[in-house]
């Protein structure tokens, strides 16, 4: 009898195990597949005729955020929430860092972001910026003032408004593309799709100073962003 409970208890933690272990692979190809969104997302927006995130921004961006099919909580003025990626110029300050998954939260989006699901780019303008990003919670127009970004291949960044934000934000839905205006919305780190990503317990901090090193799952969003971001592009 006593042998019977013992098998019968092993076989129960047998099954749990295995459910875990199907469920953190699960979790692992949904953070992988967000990763592909989010490239996929950041190449289309720059091979839009006549729009895109202007060239000239981007080769001087300290950071870049992608949170592809962002969701609405709310009305109007409503509270979103989203998953996606955050990546840093590397040590060369010409490539770019693997990503650290990031969730964003709360806040109030303008009007040019609809009520359905909308993608987002954020570029950190500055320094100071990116420092403030390596915290594990971050909020948008709190820590760092926003401002919609210009839209246009050839737009430079010369503007008093471009030039000294610390943040410019983007905006896509329904094929539409414009600068967004964000207040109070938090971006924090996923610590739990990191380590899914990674294979291994690593910082947010860690991963933006490039000290993690590039997962193969992010090696063709870093190509993306490289192809675009470079002053030669």
């Amino acid at each position: 009898m006593r042998k019977h409970i013992v098998v019968t208890l092993l076989v129960v933690l047998a099954t749990v195990l295995n459910a875990r272990a199907d469920g953190s692979t699960e979790e692992a190809r949904k953070a992988s597949e967000r990763i592909q969104e989010s490239t996929r997302v950041f190449h289309e927006i720059m091979e839009a005729p006549d729009q895109g995130i202007p060239r000239d921004l981007l080769s001087k961006a300290h950071c870049i955020a992608i949170i592809p099919s962002m969701k609405r909580g709310g009305f109007v003025f409503g509270a979103r929430y989203g998953k996606g990626v955050l990546t840093c110029r590397d040590r060369s300050n010409v490539g770019w860092t693997g990503p650290s998954t990031v969730r964003i939260e709360g806040g109030s989006f303008g009007l040019q972001i609809g009520a359905s699901a909308t993608d987002l780019v954020l570029l950190v303008m500055n320094e100071r910026g990116a420092e403030e990003l390596m915290k594990s919670e971050f909020t948008l127009g709190g820590d760092a003032t926003v401002a919609a970004g210009p839209v246009g291949r050839s737009v430079k960044a010369e503007t008093d408004t471009w030039m000294h934000a610390k943040i410019l934000a983007y905006s896509r839905s329904h094929g539409v593309f414009a600068g967004a205006v964000i207040e109070g919305a938090t971006l924090r780190s996923d610590d739990s799709d990191n380590w899914r990503l990674y294979g291994r317990q690593v910082g947010h901090e860690e991963i933006l100073q490039g000290k993690a090193g590039i997962p193969p799952a992010a090696s063709g969003l870093i190509s993306t962003l490289n192809r675009y971001s470079s002053s030669e592009s």
